[in-house]
């Protein structure tokens, strides 16, 4: 019998980061949802294989959906055979549920997810950003910004 390498698996922490996210997006309002999986995902989640770079949220049926978020296949079992992209249903208290689809639809906002992880109990979660789409001179003039702190944090560093 084969023993995989257990030093590798992430218990917990980030599995999965969208950067283009908060690029792209100006973000006001961040909250953490539960995510529904099955077993082998969450084992293939653990190795930290996982995209969200183009997955989004969105309502279905009066629920929140995390749709497009690519989960690769569970090498350790006969029965982990899943739909990569397949839709997930995000947990949220009914209050903050009906606040986010509200702002949604009536703000024209998006629902953007920033990243997966695992808290300290070991369950995995989904940290979801309520935000605007940036236009192209915002996006510029946060390239910029971050240049100059870059520069700034270079000099002070250099000068001590």
């Amino acid at each position: 019998m084969v023993q995989k390498n257990k030093s590798k698996l992430i218990s917990h922490g980030i599995v999965a980061q969208n950067r283009k996210g908060t690029f792209n997006y100006s973000i006001e309002e961040r909250l953490e949802a539960g995510i529904v999986l099955k077993g082998p995902e969450v084992k293939s989640l653990r190795f930290g294989r996982s995209t969200i770079g183009e997955s989004y949220a969105g309502e279905k049926d009066g629920e929140l959906w995390l749709f497009n978020s690519y989960i690769p296949e569970y090498q350790g079992g006969v029965l982990s055979r899943f739909e990569h992209r397949a839709p997930r249903k995000l947990l949220l208290h009914r209050k903050q549920l009906n606040k986010l689809l509200g702002s949604i639809t009536r703000e024209g906002m998006a629902l953007i997810p920033l990243d997966i992880h695992f808290n300290d109990r070991g369950i995995a979660k989904v940290t979801l950003g309520l935000g605007v789409g940036r236009k192209k001179v915002d996006k510029r003039h946060a390239i910029a910004e971050r240049d100059w702190k870059r520069d700034k944090a270079r000099l002070l560093r250099n000068k001590s």
